[in-house]
């Protein structure tokens, strides 16, 4: 990473510059691959996404990657399928289906004008963020619930009452509590 966005805001993955890869198989450092561009295997696209050689291939044949094959027959990616297969990922583990994702980025493609596409565009990402704004809320109050359990569920680790466990742990004072979290409640009654 350069200097300058040492600084900058951390990226779930890391993302090194093309300048440093190798280029396409049958290229040199005297002779690249197509007017000085590096190209990606399926190796090098897996490694510096953070995936698996199976993702890769599972988003070629799903038509979201480009490639094209050297003379021997290997897949090559350029840069821009390298950015792609990164932001399929992250949205995949946002929760969106492929579909959804292919809809995302064909979206541009299907529309008239830059008018339709910039509007169309706009209100999917505004209803994408919607969504995650929700997921976003629901995770923090349960990471709160979870903690709060756990917090609970320690005080049970020093129980030596063998006449209550399992059976009847919830009969326990320590359960009894009127802010007793939810989590703890439906995991330790039986």
């Amino acid at each position: 990473m350069a200097d300058d966005d040492a600084e900058g805001p951390e990226s779930p993955r890391d993302e090194p510059s093309l300048d440093r890869l190798p280029v396409a198989a049958g290229a040199s450092a005297d002779r690249p691959a197509r007017a000085d561009r590096a190209y990606l295997t399926t190796g090098d696209m897996a490694r510096l996404a953070g995936s698996t050689l199976r993702t890769v291939r599972f988003y070629e044949e799903a038509g979201l990657l480009s490639v094209a094959r050297n003379e021997g027959g290997h897949r090559l990616f350029d840069e821009r399928s390298l950015h792609k297969l990164r932001l399929a990922s992250d949205l995949r583990e946002a929760g969106l289906s492929l579909q959804e994702i292919k809809e995302l980025f064909e979206l541009k493609a299907n529309c008239g004008t830059a008018e339709e596409a910039s509007s169309r565009l706009a209100d999917h990402l505004g209803s994408r963020i919607e969504e995650m704004q929700q997921k976003i809320s629901l995770l923090r109050r349960l990471r709160e619930e979870l903690a709060s359990a756990i917090a609970v569920i320690e005080e049970c680790s020093t129980c030596s009452d063998k006449r209550t466990f399992p059976e009847r742990c919830c009969t326990c004072e320590a359960f009894e509590r009127p802010d007793m979290p939810r989590a703890a409640r439906i995991f330790w009654s039986t």
